[in-house]
């Protein structure tokens, strides 16, 4: 009987891990050319998220004729790829200058969520994803913000939901960064509403922090407090489902420059220079242009430092990605989401390294 109980102990626990793996959630925002959706690798996703959709008025819209053939091939994934969900986001960093305003009347929220609704069934699209960067604090310099922006953005939740039923999904993208997590949203009332909250842990140093660190960090660190895992500890303790946070992975590296090489230009003085794409690491990235490559293992993030021009770079790679994806498996979490599909490699890739750890 004993070893009946301890087998099922055991089985039941590899089931779980099975049935984790196969529910984990991987979105791709995508904002890439029409031209380049046929080659995707849609069999390796559950969501594309379409960016960015704007407003115009108080209304959801497509910007042009080239965004729409965009959105309409990628809706014709669906047809090889029947799981598939299309998304589209509205905003984006700087996409969002008149949100604050438009959101504060009940009158004005109604309408946009009546253009979603049409906006979805003309296109045959599966929900919406905020990006409104950032309700109630600054985000986008020159952006209005304002205290009421966050029982808005409560109401808004709640203004969709109502219009779009349990058809269609709605989620949000939130900062990884403690300001935001803090300040920013109804936490409790605005995730009764949603599907799911993609939560950017990258650019947790931004373009502009005159201070290097890991822009993606897994863990928090003595010199570095912001990580993916404090924004994901922060949400489960205020009681956000574990099965509706999606943590955040960047296909880009963000360089300062003018470091000193003090423990390799880690937590050092700097200026943001540039980001590079994933695929361009080779090139850009790389021992052949003089960077040295390093593994930091509190935080679970790797960086780079060019010693002759004083280059400082922090990226995920295949380690730290595969180490996201077990943080998901472990934490019992919804799933990953990067930005963004088109800066990574059509083989071999970041995608890639998801996909073939979480199988």
């Amino acid at each position: 009987m004993k070893y009946i109980f301890v087998f099922l102990i055991l089985f039941s626990a590899s089931t779980l891990s099975f049935s984790q793996k196969n529910n984990f959630t991987v979105i791709a925002y995508y904002m890439g050319n029409p031209e380049k959706v046929d080659s995707l690798a849609a069999d390796k996703l559950t969501h594309i998220i379409f960016s960015f959709c704007h407003l115009k008025g108080n209304k959801l819209t497509v910007d042009n004729r080239r965004d729409s053939t965009t959105l309409q091939k990628l809706v014709a994934l669906k047809q090889k790829h029947p799981r598939l969900k299309i998304i589209v986001s509205l905003g984006g960093w700087g996409g969002c200058p008149t949100c604050s305003d438009v959101f504060s009347t009940e009158k004005s929220r109604k309408e946009f969520s009546e253009s979603v609704l049409v906006l979805s069934q003309y296109f045959h699209t599966d929900g919406i994803d905020l990006d409104w960067e950032y309700p109630t604090i600054e985000g986008y310099p020159g952006h209005k913000y304002k205290p009421q922006d966050k029982k808005n953005f409560t109401a808004l939740a709640q203004q969709l939901r109502k219009t779009l039923g349990k058809q269609y999904e709605i989620s949000f993208a939130a900062g990884g960064f403690q300001k935001f997590l803090v300040e920013s949203v109804e936490w409790k009332e605005v995730m009764k509403e949603m599907d799911r909250v993609n939560v950017m842990s990258y650019d947790l140093i931004n373009g502009y922090s005159t201070v290097t660190g890991h822009h993606t960090a897994l863990y928090s660190r003595d010199k570095q407090f912001e990580s993916t895992d404090n924004a994901v500890q922060y949400l489960i303790k205020l009681g956000v489902p574990r099965n509706k946070i999606v943590i955040g992975a960047a296909f880009y590296a963000r360089v300062w420059e003018n470091v000193p090489a003090t423990d390799n230009g880690l937590y050092q003085s700097g200026k943001f220079r540039t980001s590079i794409d994933f695929k361009e690491f080779p090139k850009l990235l790389s021992k052949d242009n003089g960077f040295t490559f390093f593994w930091d293992e509190k935080a679970k993030a790797p960086y780079a430092y060019n010693s002759s021009e004083k280059l400082f770079a922090t990226f995920d790679d295949v380690k730290s990605i595969t180490h996201k994806t077990q943080y998901v498996i472990d934490q019992r979490l919804d799933g990953i989401m990067f930005w963004e599909l088109s800066l990574d490699t059509y083989k071999d890739g970041l995608l890639d390294a998801i996909y073939k750890f979480k199988k």
